[in-house]
């Protein structure tokens, strides 16, 4: 018996049937791209999470109330988190178009102003009181103020009295808490100061990226990396002086980035420039001198040996100058060393960690950073963002970074969410003409709920 034969289709445009796809074709259909690196940091900081509770139920002492996160789970929805929401509504439905169109120096600006913004409204959604407790916590710089005194015996005595300090003024250089200490001799004390100091540093480092990125990788890389550096989820640990750091660092990079695409005296003059806010910057963080790779890479590229001479040697002066003065940094250093193996830092096991900082590193940079890395195939961009995975991955192996990298980080992660942002819409290839406007939408909004997600189910003493 033969088998009916299937109706053919009418001659003409009638309807045709199409043969079911093959599995090999549904295989393909499947967005791996999108849902491995979301499945997998997922998984990584799910992971995190059952394996230090596991570890404080067996009596571990990691001090983390949220692992991976420094904190405490408390979730909370109060009338004030309307107002973050309603902001980044706006920035969601304008940023492409700012991005991709607005004048160079208006969108510096304005990224600017919307990061600041956006972390303000962030801190906000716990009242005023909620902003500035980081800043007021007795582990923080304000609680050491008063015994600044006289500038040359409290930096002769500082490295013998670390001990006698707060635990963040121990576990850094002076600098910041010399910087308080200046904004009370101005007339501006109190934590007040400091957050405004904090936040505006923090913001500083959108138009720092940009500036960095345009010079290195183009503008098109730049405008497309704007709309995500302002809706960045790390935005929810401006509280700490580390936001600050990444500002100052973030200017210190781009500075001597711009300073390898030129020549002449404005090459010397940006390099010296960079210089100084780098030995600045060292003052502040034992652990900035990893992010040296970043603008490293760039003068490698570029063959720029004058901008690292001319960057080193004023850098170096900058430390010079606190040595004469009776802080010499590398004393600091081991001395910080000490006083971090003697702290909590003892009981927290370095395997652990290892995987937990990884952890807590995707949380804070969101899974827009997840999926954009994995997708990012520019050489120019991967030059620096990859320069900053391997400052991080230094950071992780050294041991010295056991918990709250959340913060600790974060002059690295701006460098990853601009590379990143590169990998969400470089298929397109066509930024500033707005095609990709739903794409960015779409990946900001997730990056919102994310941040939202962190600052109203963790309270965080940052």
């Amino acid at each position: 018996m033969r088998l009916a034969e299937p109706l053919a289709a009418p001659h003409g445009n009638g309807p045709r049937e199409e043969p079911p796809a093959s599995g090999e074709a549904l295989r393909r259909q499947i967005p791996w791209h999108l849902i491995a690196p979301l499945a997998g940091g997922i998984a990584l900081i799910v992971a995190a999470q059952r394996w230090g509770k596991a570890l404080q139920a067996s009596g571990v002492r990691l001090q983390l109330g949220a692992p991976p996160l420094t904190g405490s789970v408390d979730p909370r929805l109060p009338a004030a988190a309307l107002g973050a929401v309603l902001l980044a509504a706006l920035v969601i439905w304008k940023a492409p178009a700012i991005a991709a169109s607005a004048r160079w120096r208006t969108l510096m600006v304005v990224s600017f102003i919307a990061a600041g913004g956006w972390a303000l409204a962030l801190a906000l959604t716990d009242g005023i009181g909620g902003y500035l407790a980081p800043v007021a916590s007795p582990a923080n710089y304000l609680h050491n103020v008063g015994r600044v005194g006289a500038l040359g015996p409290f930096l002769r005595g500082f490295v013998a009295n670390l001990g006698t300090y707060t635990t963040h003024v121990r576990a850094h250089p002076p600098g910041m808490l010399l910087l308080v200490w200046l904004l009370g001799k101005a007339g501006a004390p109190g934590p007040g100061a400091v957050a405004a100091l904090q936040l505006v540093g923090a913001a500083a480092a959108a138009p720092a990226l940009l500036v960095a990125f345009r010079s290195w990788a183009g503008e098109d890389r730049a405008r497309a990396a704007a709309p995500f550096l302002v809706l960045a989820p790390f935005a929810v640990m401006f509280g700490s002086g580390d936001a600050l750091f990444m500002g100052v660092a973030a200017w210190s990079c781009a500075l001597l980035i711009l300073a390898t695409a030129g020549g002449g005296r404005a090459q010397v003059v940006l390099a010296a420039a960079g210089g100084l806010l780098l030995g600045a910057a060292l003052m502040l963080s034992y652990g900035l001198v990893l992010l040296v790779l970043v603008p490293a890479a760039v003068i490698v590229a570029r063959r720029r040996a004058l901008v690292g001479v001319v960057a080193l040697a004023c850098a170096s002066g900058v430390l010079g100058v606190f040595a004469l003065a009776g802080f010499w940094w590398w004393d600091g250093l081991m001395g910080t060393r000490i006083q971090y193996a003697e702290s909590i830092a003892r009981f927290r096991p370095g395997g652990y960690f290892l995987v937990a900082n990884l952890a807590a590193l995707l949380a804070a940079v969101g899974p827009a950073a997840w999926v954009g890395l994995t997708r990012l195939r520019d050489r120019r961009v991967w030059l620096v963002s990859g320069a900053a995975l391997a400052a991080i991955a230094l950071a992780d192996a050294s041991g010295l970074s056991k918990g709250e990298v959340e913060r600790i980080w974060l002059p690295f992660m701006p460098w990853l969410i601009a590379g990143a942002a590169w990998g969400l819409v470089a298929e397109r290839d066509e930024v500033n003409r707005g095609a990709n406007v739903r794409t960015i939408r779409i990946w900001l909004a997730v990056q919102v709920v994310w941040a939202l997600g962190l600052q109203l189910l963790v309270r965080s003493p940052w």
